[in-house]
């Protein structure tokens, strides 16, 4: 029996992520997973260790709204000494569920009907169906193949009175590219005397590499005044399926994301919170992770010299693209499911990231793995 009969949701033309898909596809033809961005290695003992003892201390009721305030406290001087802002831990810092969830509520408390939501393509899945869902409307703006770089000039010609919010991403998932400080003053002029909202997704803050420096917003007062800063924990501390970030705004912005989060979800895991307070403690946990990405990035890259693949530029993240124009014919979606099926190897299809499926046969990879698993991977690459 199926009542009623036409009945769709808020989303008819969404389907399922092409993440559930690859890593559908990959479990099934036993392939080595280099599309799902998440470690094949357990994040620190101490950390997990940690978790247990909060929960053994009994922090294992609810957390209050905004987040433990020992974990506040400690992400308030990370940020102060990370990249010299000031936050108020009580009334400008949240703990969220994680990052796509504090990307989906920043929205939501400031997305409404008719409002234009400026996006870099390609885009990270999350956005478009979190702005579509609160009545507005994206606006896609194409990085310029094949370094990515933001046209600054069509970004101001699409700027209007309809633009509520510009999304930002750095480091840049599925690009591997970065914010760079002159793309930061050009976003300053664009946005200056006007009421656009900044929404800065920098989960990746911490994977930046070859001795750049992450051109964090809350390093530019004049952006920080308007902007929602995202972090992830889980992209940090190699703890993807606990599922914690936070948000990073001014108080009058904070007032108002919260008032749609505690209808959301309330609070997030207490004992976890607690964990990463403690770990928060040693600067060193997330100060190195950027020498610790490299040396796995430039290891893959290095087994890869002999392929006939493009290897591509990867500024920061955990993701390195492959040009394979040299290779195929086939378009990036079909080449990825051959890629897994035939090689035993997965990846992600960047095609999938853009509103028109632009499609430069690019693919990327996820480096956030073992070493053995990334020249694994490599030997397959090079054998095509």
């Amino acid at each position: 029996m199926r009542f009623p009969s036409d009945i769709s949701s808020k989303l008819p033309q969404s389907g399922r992520s092409i993440f559930s898909v690859m890593t559908e596809m990959a479990n099934k033809n036993n392939a080595l997973n280099l599309a799902q961005g998440f470690p094949d290695f357990p994040p620190a003992t101490d950390l997990i260790k940690l978790v247990n003892e909060g929960m053994k201390k009994g922090y294992n009721q609810y957390a209050p709204m905004p987040g433990l305030m020992p974990l506040r406290e400690i992400i308030a001087e990370k940020t102060e000494q990370t990249y010299g802002a000031r936050y108020n831990p009580d009334t400008e810092i949240t703990i969220v569920p994680g990052a796509t969830f504090g990307i989906y509520a920043a929205i939501t408390a400031f997305v409404r009907d008719g409002d234009e939501v400026i996006i870099f393509e390609p885009a990270y899945d999350c956005y478009i169906p979190a702005i579509d869902l609160n009545g507005g409307k994206a606006v896609r703006v194409e990085l310029k193949y094949p370094n990515y770089d933001i046209d600054w000039s069509e970004v101001k010609k699409l700027i209007n009175f309809k633009t509520r919010m510009i999304i930002v991403n750095t480091p840049h998932n599925p690009t591997g590219s970065v914010l760079s400080k002159d793309a930061v003053a050009q976003l300053a002029k664009i946005v200056k005397g006007s009421d656009i909202i900044i929404l800065s997704d920098e989960v990746y803050e911490h994977i930046i590499f070859d001795g750049q420096e992450h051109q964090s917003l809350a390093r530019y007062p004049e952006l920080a005044e308007r902007s929602l800063i995202i972090s992830s924990f889980g992209k940090t501390y190699h703890t993807t399926g606990w599922k914690m970030g936070y948000i990073n705004a001014p108080e009058n912005l904070t007032e108002q994301i919260r008032k749609v989060y505690q209808y959301m979800v309330f609070s997030c895991s207490t004992p976890v919170q607690y964990a990463y307070a403690e770990i928060l403690k040693n600067p060193e946990t997330y100060l190195g992770l950027s020498a610790f990405y490299q040396e796995k990035r430039d290891v893959f890259r290095a087994a890869l010299s002999g392929s006939r693949f493009h290897i591509m530029p990867c500024s920061g993240s955990y993701f390195q693209l492959l040009g394979y124009e040299n290779i195929s014919e086939l378009g990036d979606l079909e080449f990825a499911q051959e890629l897994t099926e035939k090689h035993k190897l997965a990846s992600i299809p960047i095609s999938v990231f853009y509103r028109m499926k632009t499609d430069n046969r690019v693919l990327r990879f996820c480096f956030a793995k073992q070493n053995s698993t990334l020249e694994q991977a490599a030997e397959i690459l090079c054998a095509i």
